[in-house]
């Protein structure tokens, strides 16, 4: 489809700031509250514009967790283009930038869907039964925070103090903690009977498990992240995603950096994948074997470690491609 009109959107908690840009340049600039009445003003101010049309439309805007919650609805219920985008890929695809407004912010959102509008990617929604897997791995993710906050700092300490002080100590975060535990034991059973209630979800979530390393964390956290393996279904694509894939840092003769990870990944897929990967190299099997090997042969440790997590990423993708689950005695079929 060819847009005409390339709209960016600046999102904060209660306000949205708005810019049209087309090929003539800017062409509106507002303000409005982040409701359903603010959004619907801005689109009904719009029809102002020279030959507006909004199938012709494209609402680019970052992605800013649930406060972009009532635009991606109301936008999607009327059938709108959306193109929702990494801030920092925005960022830095706008060069050397001086100042910084809710207004500018919007204008140069506009301005990046108008220059890389070749590269634009239109937002699908995920199915409701995603959205609400996500809010509830969210939610366990922050009770075992709030767990640990409060019983590791106990654990720790109990060798340097009195038996009494550690006594008294425990008990009163004693309570705060079996509330915790019962929450914690809440949220699995919640997340367990939702993946089992729905066909696809246990599909996929069956076959990932079932290579060594995956545990029912890691399942979830793929299903979410991928979007049920539609999103993203590429290897490689994953593994740089999950910030495990290598790159090189080389140029001219002066430049020699090593080969290594970038920053730029979902941090938390990439924490589960570690630990993954840790608990795959303590069980006999064939990973085991290749981080022994490897070690052997004089390899950095977090060198081998990286290519295990690239193994993990790969076997996760090969048996969801080919909907079975993972067979440790597999041999690929020769031409």
């Amino acid at each position: 489809m060819d847009f005409c009109y390339f709209i960016g959107i600046d999102i904060a908690k209660d306000t949205l700031d708005w810019a049209v840009y087309t090929q003539q340049g800017l062409q509106l600039s507002t303000h409005t509250p982040n409701s359903p009445a603010g959004i619907k003003a801005a689109l009904t101010e719009f029809k102002a514009l020279s030959g507006w049309s909004p199938k012709q439309a494209v609402f680019c805007m970052e992605h800013t967790g649930i406060y972009n919650a009532h635009l991606l609805e109301l936008l999607h219920q009327q059938t709108l283009s959306i193109w929702l985008e990494s801030s920092l890929q925005i960022k830095q695809a706008g060069g050397m930038q001086r100042g910084k407004t809710d207004k500018v912010d919007a204008q140069r959102i506009a301005q990046y869907a108008y220059r890389f509008q070749d590269q634009m990617r239109l937002w699908e929604p995920p199915r409701e039964v995603v959205q609400k897997l996500a809010f509830l791995s969210a939610t366990r993710q922050r009770l075992n925070q709030a767990y640990n906050l409060l019983a590791v700092p106990v654990a720790e300490q109990e060798t340097f103090i009195s038996k009494s002080l550690q006594k008294a100590l425990k008990g009163n975060v004693a309570k705060s903690l079996a509330a915790l535990k019962e929450e914690q034991k809440a949220v699995e059973k919640a997340i367990k009977e939702l993946i089992e209630a729905d066909a696809r979800l246990k599909e996929l979530f069956d076959l990932m498990v079932s290579v060594p390393g995956i545990g029912p964390v890691i399942a979830t956290e793929l299903l979410i992240t991928t979007n049920e393996m539609q999103t993203i279904n590429d290897p490689k694509k994953l593994a740089c995603h999950a910030g495990v894939a290598p790159f090189e840092y080389r140029s001219g003769t002066s430049i020699r950096g090593k080969t290594k990870v970038s920053h730029q990944a979902r941090k938390r897929l990439k924490s589960l994948i570690h630990m993954g990967t840790m608990s795959a190299i303590q069980v006999k099997g064939d990973l085991q074997d290749y981080y022994v090997r490897k070690l052997g042969e004089g390899k950095h440790t977090m060198l081998v470690l990286n290519a295990v997590r690239n193994k993990l990423i790969h076997r996760v993708c090969a048996v969801v491609r080919r909907g079975k689950k993972y067979d440790k005695n597999y041999t690929p079929a020769l031409a």
